[in-house]
């Protein structure tokens, strides 16, 4: 008797890039999002090394962005942190780390996690086009605006999708300008990460 094959439900697993510098609740929130409203199995945080698009500061050391990373995201079984563009050398872009996770993960589907802002600066990318050939695209738009792509970036990126997201007035910007003067980052970063930032004296000089 031939023994009918067990489907087996493919993997998706959401991609969230950046500086993370510090990570606050708005990336946790949108990563939550992503992963509730497009059926993500997993979320892959992904600190960036040579940011190419950020050269007008040098980012805080990466082991220290990792561990609020880790701190963040610690109860989530669902959330991990790949460290491979914090020993790239030269600058990170985000096709050579979509190429390597799928080598690393055969057969999953990738979603790139982005917001309204990497959006309109898509054709800036290094091989966007490329990029957009290997993954699907959850876009968090605006708060009050619905999410808004080029006719190009459409055309070439079907698979799109927009995110809803709650209004969070967050960005590591205010989180970095309230540490260096002494005030409670708490309600931004989380308690974890507000502590580590104050035992380390992150951002003193900022």
């Amino acid at each position: 008797m031939a023994v009918t094959p067990i489907a087996v439900e493919k993997q998706r697993w959401g991609l969230f890039g950046g500086s993370f510098d510090p990570v606050h609740l708005a990336h946790r929130a949108l990563a939550y999002s992503a992963m509730q409203e497009l059926s993500l199995h997993r979320v892959v945080w992904v600190p960036a090394g040579q940011a190419w698009q950020k050269s007008d500061r040098m980012l805080l050391a990466a082991p220290h962005r990792v561990a609020m990373l880790q701190l963040m995201l610690a109860d989530e079984p669902r959330f991990g942190i790949d460290q491979r563009e914090l020993h790239r050398a030269g600058p990170s872009y985000s096709i050579d780390t979509v190429q390597a996770l799928k080598l690393a993960h055969p057969g999953v589907d990738w979603t790139l996690i982005i917001g309204q802002d990497q959006l309109d600066r898509l054709s800036t990318w290094h091989r966007w086009r490329e990029l957009l050939a290997e993954v699907s695209l959850g876009v968090a738009a605006r708060a009050g605006q619905g999410m808004q792509a080029s006719a190009e970036v459409r055309a070439l990126a079907p698979r799109l999708a927009p995110l809803a997201m709650p209004a969070m007035d967050i960005s590591s910007t205010q989180v970095r300008d309230l540490a260096s003067r002494g005030k409670d980052i708490a309600p931004m970063v989380g308690e974890k990460v507000a502590g580590y930032i104050a035992q380390h004296r992150l951002y003193s000089e900022y």
